[in-house]
Parts: structure tokens; sequence; C-alpha cells
């Protein structure tokens, strides 16, 4: 039995006192205690080195001129100013969905479709062509909370956009979403659910994303091969809106950005075995781009073999030093040996 204090009541244990009589921790809570944050960031230490960028030892070969007369035959404006095929070692690089380019070229921002984003220097000679680039920065990307992305269903960004503000809307498909990043190496925040998305297929979320002059966004979704009009949506203010592109059969948006005269370009994929990799790149004019409308462009080129093309799903542009407007293509390799990561760079006479 407890001995009696002298005051009618029992004596407790404190209880913070790991069963010693004393205040404070004992030995065995101190213990415990310190095992459990031992193993949580023992637990927590991939994700977390995963988190710090880590360096792009990027490799590339220069892809050989076209010739004059296939850059005659459906080129239309476009002339070609150089290409690479960019390597890296380690599994992490690979599978690029989306592109930006810095305003003075300086400098090329991508995604890929297991959730990372990478950064890289981009080199240019003084007549403007593109002639390298180098090591850079590649990271897995944040999501809500700076929590990880975890599997392929979370982790498929597909398109990016750059708002006025420098921060980034990227569109993930599978687990179809557009999230807002201040920077890349941060966190994410939500924007509104798009109305319509989640009845879209798994695989043909939002392939092509970009900001509009004057602000807002036009968002399109891949659609289906044998699909004609394929669903579409823009977001004026907080609202948004349905509207719907008009492609060519066979061929499906793979990537889109605003051009300097704030008109939209489209690029297009086409694939068949017989025929290959074709690319059709589409002038949508900025003021067509409204709620309800069916938008529909100019094709201002068709990019075709013997032209090196590979599955083309990332587009930039950016106007050179002497006011052209210059266009950069790469492609995605699926992360396959039978495939190539090319970037392209064209320039568009007006």
């Amino acid at each position: 039995m407890p001995p009696d204090t002298g005051n009618g009541e029992t004596p407790r244990k404190n209880v913070n006192d790991g069963g010693t009589g004393r205040r404070g921790l004992g030995p065995r809570i101190r213990l415990l205690i310190s095992i459990a944050v031992f193993s949580g960031l023992a637990l927590n230490a991939p994700y977390l080195a995963a988190q710090t960028p880590s360096r792009l030892e990027l490799t590339t070969k220069p892809l050989a001129p076209p010739a004059a007369e296939t850059q005659a035959a459906d080129w239309g404006r476009l002339t070609w100013m150089g290409g690479l095929e960019l390597r890296a070692p380690g599994h992490r690089f690979g599978g690029v969905s989306a592109l930006h380019v810095a305003p003075g070229g300086s400098q090329a921002t991508a995604l890929t479709d297991r959730g990372s984003w990478l950064r890289f220097p981009l080199h240019h000679d003084a007549a403007g062509r593109l002639t390298g680039a180098g090591a850079g920065l590649i990271a897995p990307l944040l999501g809500l909370g700076a929590r990880p992305l975890g599997g392929k269903w979370n982790q498929d960004a597909e398109s990016l956009a750059r708002l006025a503000d420098g921060s980034f809307i990227v569109a993930f498909e599978h687990n179809h979403r557009l999230w807002r990043y201040p920077t890349l190496s941060g966190p994410a925040t939500a924007l509104p659910a798009l109305p319509g998305l989640a009845a879209l297929e798994r695989n043909h979320g939002i392939e092509a994303l970009s900001g509009l002059a004057g602000g807002g966004l036009l968002a399109i979704a891949e659609g289906e091969t044998d699909d004609t009009e394929i669903p579409a949506f823009l977001r004026r203010g907080k609202r948004w809106h349905s509207l719907s592109y008009r492609h060519e059969r066979g061929f499906r948006p793979s990537g889109a950005t605003r051009l300097p005269n704030g008109d939209i370009l489209v690029m297009e994929r086409f694939f068949s075995a017989l025929e290959g990799v074709k690319i059709r790149l589409v002038r949508v004019p900025g003021a067509a781009v409204r709620p309800g409308a069916s938008l529909s462009g100019e094709t201002i080129a068709t990019l075709s073999a013997p032209l090196p093309l590979d599955n083309m799903e990332g587009i930039a542009v950016r106007q050179g030093a002497r006011g052209e407007t210059l266009i950069y293509l790469i492609s995605d390799d699926n992360f396959s040996i039978l495939q190539r990561t090319l970037l392209m760079l064209f320039a568009l006479k007006d």
C-alpha cells in the first residue's frame, strides 16, 4: 500500500519521470525517444538527400544539318539553327516532356515524366546557332506541403508554362491536375480543378500548356488519335472555361508556347510504323482564344524524315538578338535505349 503523505493523498509519480520518481525524462524514455528519432531520420534520409539538386553532367553530340532541299520541302518559314543529342549518366535523366528557355537563351529548364526538373546552360555562336549545352542540376519536384511525389501515377509531369511573376504552372497526367510552383525547387500549390479534366483517359491529359498575353492559361489535352476536336481549357482570372482544339486526324498536341506577338504556337505529333514521326507547328491567333471557341490555326511547318526526329514533346520560344523568333524543340526518349533526347533550334521568318 502506498504510504500516506499526511494530507490524505497518495503520492503520484511524475508522468515525465520515466518511473524514477524524479522530474524530467528518465533514461528509458530518453532512450525510446532517441531510437524513434534516429529511426525516423534513417527512414527519411534517402528522401531528404534526394531533394538536394544533383549535378547533371550533360554531354552533347551535334546533329548534322539537314540538306537544303529537305528544308525547302515542308519547312515553310523555318530555318535550321542547330541541333544536339543530349546525354547524361544515371537513371534520372531522360523522359523530357516540357521545356522553357530563358529570354536571352543562356539557360534551359525542363521537366521529365518521372517527376524531375532539370536546368542547364545553353551555348550559341555569334550567329545565334545552338552549339552546345553545359553541366546543370537535376532534382525531383515536390508536391503539396513539400511532400515527395510517389509513383508514376503522381510523377508524370507533361507540360510547363512560365507566368509573368516568374512562377511555373505544371500539368500532370495519370493523376490529372495543375500545380503552381513559385520555384521548381520548392513546394507546390494546387490550382482549382478544371471542369471535365477528371473524365479524360489516364494517359490523355494536358499535354500542351501556355501562358496568354495579359494573363491566363490555355491548356490542351492530348486526345485520341482519331479525334479531330479535343478538349481544351481556358483560365481567365480565377475561373476555368471550356473550349476545344481542332487538329488534323492522326496528329495530337504535345506542347504549346506563346509567340512574342501573343499568338499560340502548338506542336502536334504524329507517329506510325510506316511513316515514322512527323511534327506540325501550328500558329493559333491569340485573339481567338476565348471561352467556348473551337480553336484552329495555320500550319507554319511540317517536319519529317530525313530530319532526325524523335518523340518531340517540349517546345519553347524566345526572341533573338535581331528580333527574330527562335523555336526550341526537345524530345522525350521514354527512358529507352532505342530513343534519344534531341534538342533542336529553328528560326521563324515572319
